[in-house]
């Protein structure tokens, strides 16, 4: 079903069916090698760092997660002028990319300039960063606009955080029109990537009352990886088993507690509906898959500015003079 995504003052969202104002083929006719020009820059920079495919797919999440999938997240901060979301705590020293998303938009501002947002650059270099890294493809709504202002506050309250329980998560989620499904689907972003070992560390002691305790040999695994504890900088695979494809070993490693952060652990350690999505996923890719799709193009439609709305910036971290 298609869906269009309308705003409201708080930040939340809701969606409409039908009548949405992206479209598959915004760009065929005044920037049409556009896909391709993205797809170039992504495979390279995967192919010299795998870990970027986590990174960038990250920064598509949480972008959309405040005031909409507006490329927001890429304004750099200007005192007195813009309070970047970069700074925001569950983004400093966490989110990355930004020169590759900057590579990308040299490229297509050679091609045809003005022409490709930033917003979308987004969109499709996370696809295509799944894509290229083994996960699924599908195909990517354009047409967004780039927003003139960022905002730090939001990006405190609205990013889902590595301490949520499932009760948080859902909240989370539904706050921007997305379901639990979609919650455990896009979860998958941590098939791949890092994370420090500051984010985990109380999990390092397991507590055998604690259901989403991780296992003893992957706490003992972890503890040599992190041997400073919550004082280490140092970083960690996500994802113990396939570290660098993207694929459902994610949810494999759930239902033996191998699950890296509160966050990851609990959909499988809660009953209810997250852990028999786990399950689900787990046993069935192509499950997985499908609902990953359908979860991407969900959140890739939250509040998009389009028509007149906002601008395409010729510089993502900027607004244009």
């Amino acid at each position: 079903m298609r869906l269009h995504k309308a705003s409201n003052k708080a930040g939340a969202a809701r969606f409409l069916p039908d009548g949405s104002p992206l479209q598959f083929h915004f760009y065929d006719k005044s920037c049409p090698n556009v896909e391709k020009i993205v797809r170039q820059v992504v495979s390279s920079a995967v192919a010299s760092e795998a870990r970027m495919a986590g990174s960038l797919l990250r920064l598509h999440f949480h972008d959309c997660f405040v005031q909409g999938c507006d490329g927001s997240l890429l304004l750099k901060s200007i005192a007195g002028v813009i309070e970047g979301e970069q700074e925001a705590l569950p983004n400093a020293n966490s989110v990355r990319g930004f020169e590759v998303v900057d590579a990308i938009k040299a490229a297509l501002e050679q091609e045809c300039p003005g022409i490709v947002s930033c917003a979308d650059i987004l969109a499709l270099a996370a696809r295509d960063f799944v894509a290229v890294s083994g996960g699924p493809s599908y195909p990517v709504e354009l047409g967004r606009r780039d927003s003139l202002t960022a905002n730090r506050e939001l990006a405190n309250k609205n990013l889902p955080g590595f301490n949520f329980n499932v009760t948080d998560l859902v909240a989370a989620f539904a706050n921007v029109g997305l379901s639990a499904r979609d919650m455990v689907a896009l979860s998958a972003g941590h098939s791949i990537g890092k994370a420090r070992c500051n984010t985990f560390a109380a999990r390092l002691t397991p507590d055998p009352q604690d259901p989403t305790a991780l296992s003893s040999s992957y706490s003992s695994l972890l503890q040599q990886q992190c041997p400073a504890g919550a004082a280490s900088d140092a970083l960690v695979d996500l994802d113990v088993t396939t570290p660098i494809q993207f694929d459902n070993a994610y949810y494999s490693n759930l239902l033996s507690n191998r699950g890296l952060l509160h966050s990851d652990q609990v959909l499988y350690s809660t009953p209810g509906a997250t852990r028999d999505l786990v399950n689900l996923y787990a046993q069935s890719n192509s499950a997985f898959a499908k609902d990953f799709c359908v979860a991407m193009l969900k959140m890739g439609s939250i509040t998009p500015l389009t028509g007149s709305e906002g601008q395409v910036r010729n510089q993502c971290g900027y607004v244009n003079a």
